[in-house]
Parts: structure tokens; C-alpha cells; sequence
């Protein structure tokens, strides 16, 4: 059923047996109404406060709308994801939006240690993600489409997914040495994740399983939430390529190391001689 439709449905169910009765059930009416989007808005009206902080008042912060807009429309393409694993496209807003509030924040997530930045990072991520994965059950549970079993996996995989990012994220700096490889992000970065899905996951398929590994059946599934972790962070990458402001504060994220002043060379004393009336 469409969220944008409302009205009185009919629901029967039927199934042909033959010559031993009826082939239709008595139907059941249900009052189908729109359910409401307010909760929806949620999110994102919040990364609106962000951008009302003094550090982002400038036209460069708006841009971060722009990897919101493509995840937003990703989000929506499940065709392209096998069957068992296209609930891997319902992270991408709350991890998108997580992630948005990570890059705004950054300047104030930044700490002196490397850990601690992570420490900072991790609540923030979680938090707005968090709000952004309840606001999709609220309007999920509103319009009859939610699963329980389904939320439950959902929200298992999005925690992972934010611990395995800001893991990732954070490992990535360290490998640069303190240093703002761009290269080295997109190359580093996937290998991460896939290390770090692969590692949180596997102790916990394994003892779902009962302590036997079935990695035909493990492996397709994680390959396809690293896929999906790195393209939610693919387009905040490529924006901070594209943009100074966030440049930075993906070098805040990175515990890249401040660049030290040019060295000037003292003028020579013969110099210094001369210049004296």
C-alpha cells in the first residue's frame, strides 16, 4: 500500500479448494489513513540546528545537503540489492544522517588523543543515527509496514555499522600516520570496513550457528553491508575533496596532525648591514 493513498480496504483471503467449500474467506475491513511524515522530518530538522552553530553560519556548511540528497535517493533503489540482503538499503538514511551531524560536529569531537576523538565521535554517530532509524520505525508502525523480527535485524546491523565506520574512520588517520592522504582514504577505507565487519560479525554468526561457520552463507551478507557502509561514506569523501570547509573537518575526523608554519630563513648579516641608514 502506497503511503500516499488512504481509504477503506478490503482484505480477503482466498485459496482454491476445490469442491470442499468456499474459495473466499468473509473479508475484513480495514481503515487504511495516511500516516504521518512529521516523525520523518525529525532527523533532519536537527542537522538544520547544526548548521545554525557559529562554526557552520557560512554557505559552505549547506553543502552537506548535497551526500544527503544522493544517500536519500539510493535508500529508495532495493532493486539493487539481492533479496536476502536488500534491508541493508534501510541503514542508509540513519547512517546518512549520522554521519552528517559527525561531519558538522567535528571541530568540537576532536580531542588530543586519538582515542578519545574516537570515544567523542562514537555517541554523536550513534545518537543521531539512532533518532533517524526511530523516526523510520515511528512512521513504519504508523502505516502497518512494520516487522518486528526485520526492525530487530535492522537495528543490530545499523549499530554495527556505526561502531564498524567510526573504527574504521578512525584506524584510516592512524594508517596515514597523521597525515591527510586523500589516495589513501579510498583505498584504505573499504578494506576497513570489510576487515571490520568481518571481525565484529563472525563471533556472533558463530554462535548463533552453534559454533559452526558457514562462510557461503556468512560472507555474501557482510561483503554487502561493507558495500553498503562505504557507499553511505563515499559521497561525504568525495565533498570533502571537493570543498575546503570540509576538508577540515574530515582532518579533525582523522586526527590529522596541524601542518607547522614555513621555516623563514634569517636574512644575511651583510643584508641586515646594508638596510641600516
Amino acid at each position: 500500500m502506497p503511503l500516499s493513498a488512504c481509504g477503506q480496504l478490503s482484505i480477503v483471503a482466498s485459496s482454491d479448494l476445490g469442491g470442499l467449500g468456499a474459495k473466499e474467506g468473509p473479508p475484513d475491513i480495514y481503515n487504511w489513513v495516511l500516516p504521518g511524515i512529521a516523525p520523518l522530518l525529525l532527523p533532519w530538522l536537527a542537522i538544520l540546528g547544526l548548521l545554525a552553530l557559529k562554526p557552520n553560519r557560512r554557505a559552505a556548511a549547506w553543502a552537506i545537503w548535497l551526500p544527503l540528497g544522493c544517500l536519500l535517493v539510493l535508500s529508495q533503489a532495493t532493486s539493487i540489492m539481492p533479496s536476502d540482503t536488500d534491508f541493508l538499503m534501510d541503514l542508509v538514511p540513519p547512517l546518512a544522517a549520522g554521519l552528517a551531524a559527525v561531519w558538522l560536529l567535528s571541530t568540537w569531537l576532536r580531542r588530543q588523543h586519538r582515542f578519545l576523538t574516537f570515544l567523542c565521535v562514537l555517541p554523536v554517530f550513534a545518537g543521531f543515527s539512532g533518532l533517524a532509524f526511530l523516526s523510520q520505525q515511528i512512521v513504519s508502525q504508523s502505516s502497518g509496514r512494520l516487522v518486528v523480527n526485520e526492525t530487530f535485524v535492522i537495528a543490530i546491523a545499523l549499530a554495527v555499522g556505526v561502531l564498524v565506520t567510526s573504527v574504521a574512520v578512525s584506524l584510516c588517520g592512524l594508517i596515514c600516520r597523521g597525515r591527510y592522504r586523500p589516495f589513501g582514504l579510498y583505498v584504505w577505507l573499504p578494506l576497513l570496513l570489510v576487515v571490520s565487519w568481518l571481525v565484529i560479525v563472525a563471533p556472533i554468526y558463530w554462535c548463533m550457528e552453534g559454533g559452526e561457520m558457514d562462510w557461503g552463507e556468512f560472507l555474501g551478507p557482510v561483503l554487502a553491508a561493507a558495500a553498503v557502509n562505504f557507499a553511505v561514506l563515499l559521497p561525504f569523501l568525495i565533498l570533502s575533496s571537493a570543498s575546503p570547509f570540509f576538508r577540515q573537518r574530515l582532518k579533525c575526523l582523522l586526527h590529522v596532525k596541524p601542518e607547522a608554519p614555513p621555516v623563514i630563513a634569517p636574512l644575511p648579516e651583510a643584508a641586515l648591514k646594508t638596510s641600516i641608514p
